[in-house]
């Protein structure tokens, strides 16, 4: 089959591989019939490279239909159309039959300390193949895969592998009062279906912050009071603007959907760009003990946010020696959530909004959909931020 497959920092290629197969009995196999680019796989492409090994298949947001199922999958069949979320869970376990199958028991990655596996995402997270490909092995398929009506087009319900669950429960952490305001950082995949979540779920006020045109002329489009951070000469003009339209006092919530490549921080970002560019067996150790964020945007979101509000951070960070203001945590009296999305339970509360109604705006959430063998192009595209890409589906 032809998989996209990691070689390099920025260096992806289009190869053919072995065809997946069911190695245990809890697995099934699907067609990938849609997979989409995440901004989660760019780190991968530019940042987390010491955790890659060349071959790597990458991607984790597949929609397709079943093809094969082992004897320990009782609910599924051949024909099945299916959402494959993200991470990898039993639904037995402790964690998960608590709501927390990203730090399921059954499929940790404990060699690395690290929780739930995950499709396509570095040996941190076990190294699973991922979705960008023509076929995909399922583990624990018992459980994970979704299944979805024939008919509608593959956009309506894809995102429930990672976008909306990830939207969602970043909106369910934030905590939002009915009526209340929200900010949100960053105005990719994730944050502008952060603001999209928060409308439909009673936010009063939902403020966007991004500096990229087109991400903003979305969510401006929504309803989002949209702020251009290129547009203030620092950090605290911003702040200020948005306290302005809060009486003064900031949102009840902020919403980090920036994460680890925040802009604003030349020196993490040198110290980023040399790691990666370092020997893997050198660097991964290094990274593993000592790595730094690029932490702008989560140091405005602990200036802006009320005191006594929350923070919710979606965006992926990975360091482990970064400095936090903690004197101004405690003092803000400031609740903070965090963490991979637990899809599965947040799934059925989703899916009443994927109707012919469609008030999330899934059915054209996509700018570029793409065959397979254009990802290369997909993913410099991407990071780039070039043609107004803010959400890439592949189709095999």
């Amino acid at each position: 089959m032809k998989a996209v497959t990691w070689q390099g920092k920025r260096d992806v290629r289009v190869e053919t591989v072995p065809d997946p197969t069911i190695q245990e009995p809890t697995d099934a196999v699907i067609r990938v019939t849609s997979s989409g680019l995440c901004g989660s796989d760019l780190h991968l492409y530019e940042v987390l490279t010491a955790f890659m090994t060349p071959g790597d298949i990458l991607g984790h947001e597949p929609i397709g239909i079943v093809e094969e199922v082992g004897a320990g999958v009782p609910d599924l069949m051949a024909g099945d159309r299916v959402v494959v979320p993200f991470q990898i869970a039993c639904g037995d376990c402790w964690m998960c039959l608590n709501g927390l199958p990203t730090q399921c028991e059954t499929t940790q990655v404990s060699a690395e300390g690290m929780g739930a596996a995950l499709f396509g995402y570095t040996r941190l997270y076990g190294s699973v193949p991922g979705a960008q490909a023509e076929y995909l092995r399922v583990p624990q398929a018992q459980f994970g895969p979704i299944k979805i009506p024939e008919g509608p087009p593959d956009d309506r319900f894809v995102y429930l592998s990672d976008v909306l669950p990830t939207a969602w429960q970043a909106v369910a952490y934030a905590d939002i009062p009915q009526g209340g305001s929200v900010a949100v950082l960053g105005l990719g995949p994730i944050g502008d279906m952060a603001c999209r979540v928060a409308q439909v779920r009673g936010a009063g006020r939902v403020f966007g912050v991004d500096r990229v045109p087109e991400r903003l002329r979305r969510a401006k489009d929504r309803g989002v009071e949209t702020f251009d951070v290129s547009s203030f000469d620092n950090e605290k003009e911003l702040v200020t603007a948005i306290r302005d339209q809060t009486d003064g006092r900031g949102p009840d919530a902020v919403i980090d959907a920036v994460g680890t490549e925040a802009h604003g921080n030349a020196l993490a970002k040198l110290a980023q760009q040399a790691t990666s560019s370092m020997p893997r067996k050198l660097v991964s150790p290094l990274m593993e003990r000592f790595s730094i964020d690029r932490l702008a945007a989560l140091h405005t979101a602990i200036e802006l946010v009320r005191r006594g509000g929350t923070l919710s951070l979606v965006g992926v960070y990975g360091g482990m020696a970064d400095p936090m203001p903690m004197l101004t945590l405690f003092d803000k009296q400031i609740q903070v959530r965090m963490g991979q999305a637990n899809v599965r339970r947040w799934s059925d509360e989703i899916l009443p909004y994927l109707t012919d109604e469609d008030p999330l705006g899934v059915d054209d959430f996509a700018t570029h959909r793409l065959p397979l063998d254009e990802a290369p192009h997909a993913y410099e595209m991407f990071q780039k931020k070039q043609d107004g890409a803010v959400k890439i589906l592949m189709q095999p």
